[in-house]
């Protein structure tokens, strides 16, 4: 069994920055996929970012050049860096981690975002 757990998120206003983490724990033998997505409301969820073992990533367009992806493997934990926050960036942000091969997914319960002046 692997747990996920979301942490970091907040009320921020416009142009702040937060930086999310998500850690894994449990029987976790490597984690080879990361993923980070966000659901607004009334909106179905969308996704952000990715980071794979390889060192592939990918951004989704809205959030390039303001949100980065990173991990430490060392204690298992994914962070999502935040620049420049808009209100519309408002969403519970969730993480996935992928884990093992093949690929077994697991999602955190979400943190929430607000930016709002």
């Amino acid at each position: 069994q692997v747990q996920v757990v979301e942490s970091g998120g907040g009320l921020v206003q416009p142009g702040g920055s937060l930086r999310l983490s998500c850690v894994a724990s449990g029987d976790i033998h490597s984690i080879n996929a990361m993923s980070w997505y966000r659901q607004a409301p009334g909106k179905r969820r969308e996704f952000v970012t990715f980071l794979y073992s390889s060192g592939m990533t990918n951004t989704a367009a809205s959030v390039k050049g303001r949100f980065t992806i990173s991990r430490d493997n060392t204690k298992n934990t994914m962070y999502l860096q935040m620049n420049s926050l808009k209100p519309e960036d408002t969403a519970v942000y969730y993480c996935q981690m992928g884990v093992g091969t093949p690929l077994k997914y697991y999602w955190g319960q979400g943190t929430q975002v607000t930016v709002s002046s």
